[in-house]
């Protein structure tokens, strides 16, 4: 198999394995990190062991081939298609748009940022994961992009969003050209998700060269209180 065909273990047993909490055949990012999780297959066993994982309350989302039957203790809060993009053409020319590599002081504004247009996960200490870069219009951080996970030869880029009141400036579709350049730059892939139903970020992701590589079936799971 490809690492990119279960990104979210792979990542978790190679590139990003500093980050993992264990349990037996389940493994997960720390919830301030982000909310995702993972398995090398998703058997009864391995779901049973993210279910003694998790903690009372807690939800992560699952990257799967297919819908999975949940044991006692799980349940599923939401399930859509989730498309995987790569890029695997050359590195882009990309405009100077005044980027700036996005530090831990500027972690209240992407956190708010994030929860205000909901690209995905994000949490506190989801910074740590990657490069993160934004642009600011006086002063304020207006759109945001950066790395997530990480498997051998490859790199996620995420938390792709613009402020409300920013959008239409292209902010968005500069800071993934940059990312995918820097990416290529270090010799590796660039990929990314996005929902099915997001056809405006597929359709602006294609513009850039990345072409859909995959389907996941996307299950947001909790454990029951």
């Amino acid at each position: 198999m490809h690492p990119l065909d279960n990104p979210i273990w792979n990542a978790l047993s190679t590139r990003q394995e500093h980050f993992a909490e264990v349990k037996g055949l389940a493994r997960k990012f720390p919830a301030e990190v982000t909310t995702l999780a993972g398995f090398a297959d998703p058997t009864q066993e391995s779901l049973q062991a993210l279910a003694q994982l998790l903690q009372p309350g807690e939800v992560v989302g699952l990257f799967l081939h297919q819908a999975a039957q949940l044991p006692a203790g799980l349940i599923s809060l939401r399930e859509l298609p989730l498309v995987q993009m790569w890029h695997e053409g050359h590195a882009l020319d990309t405009p100077k748009a005044g980027f700036l590599e996005l530090a831990i002081t500027d972690i209240p504004e992407m956190v708010a940022l994030a929860k205000l247009t909901e690209p995905g996960p994000f949490g506190t200490r989801t910074r740590e994961l990657g490069t993160y870069i934004g642009i600011k219009k006086d002063g304020k951080l207006a759109a945001m992009a950066g790395e997530r996970l990480k498997v051998p030869g490859c790199t996620e880029i995420s938390a792709v969003c613009t402020h409300p009141t920013q959008t239409g400036h292209g902010y968005a579709t500069a800071l993934v050209a940059e990312l995918t350049a820097k990416i290529h730059a270090r010799g590796e892939t660039p990929f990314l998700h996005a929902r099915a139903d997001n056809v405006r970020a597929t359709d602006v992701y294609r513009r850039l060269g990345f072409t859909e590589r995959f389907r996941f079936h996307l299950m947001v799971v909790g454990k029951a209180k």
